[in-house]
């Protein structure tokens, strides 16, 4: 088991070492490059940093020599991260994994688009199917819906209609209010509320 030292050691080479490629390397060999993780021993004198390189194994070639050349850049910029007595020195370790499970799954995507095709086709069809009910529905809805509230509307405009006509029952000091436009006073029944 890792102590936390090395863990925390390791994590700063894996950040540093990224983020120089990324913004400091400027050789044209250094392309396409991740870095998956980072190791230091535990007497803190050496590091393997793993990578992974997308390109032809030319390709990959010619950045494992440009990494190891920038080695110590990559030194350089770790002693400004970690206050210890040793830099670790750096190898760079050239990982396959990623390559091999794109590999994998191309090679999958090719032996199985016969059978997704089919059941493809068949959910389609079904959940075309049920759209097409369910669409049915919502129209359905929508017009009894809308009929709603075209009788409601129908009624709210009558009744304010009513309201803003002058009440034959409302004695001479509430028909006042009525007629100077005080229609907050009403209520929504035509009623008028005392103040």
């Amino acid at each position: 088991m890792m102590s936390r030292r090395l863990a925390k050691a390791s994590q700063a080479v894996l950040e540093t070492v990224s983020l120089t490629i990324m913004r400091h390397i400027r050789d044209p060999r250094v392309k396409n490059v991740t870095v998956l993780s980072a190791e230091v021993a535990p007497d803190m004198r050496t590091a393997r940093v793993h990578v992974s390189v997308m390109g032809t194994p030319k390709e990959q070639s010619l950045c494992m020599h440009g990494l190891q050349s920038a080695c110590g850049f990559f030194q350089a910029k770790i002693a400004d991260r970690l206050e210890t007595r040793y830099t670790p020195v750096l190898t760079f370790v050239l990982d396959q994994g990623v390559k091999r499970s794109i590999e994998t799954s191309k090679a999958l995507r090719e032996v199985l688009p016969t059978d997704e095709a089919e059941t493809g086709e068949e959910a389609d069809t079904d959940d075309a199917e049920e759209e097409g009910e369910d669409s049915l529905d919502d129209d359905l809805y929508d017009e009894e819906f809308e009929d709603d509230e075209a009788e409601e509307a129908g009624e709210l405009n009558e009744g304010a209609s009513s309201s803003s006509a002058v009440d034959p029952t409302v004695t001479g000091e509430d028909s006042g209010r009525v007629a100077d436009g005080a229609a907050g006073d009403t209520d929504v029944s035509g009623e008028s509320k005392s103040v």
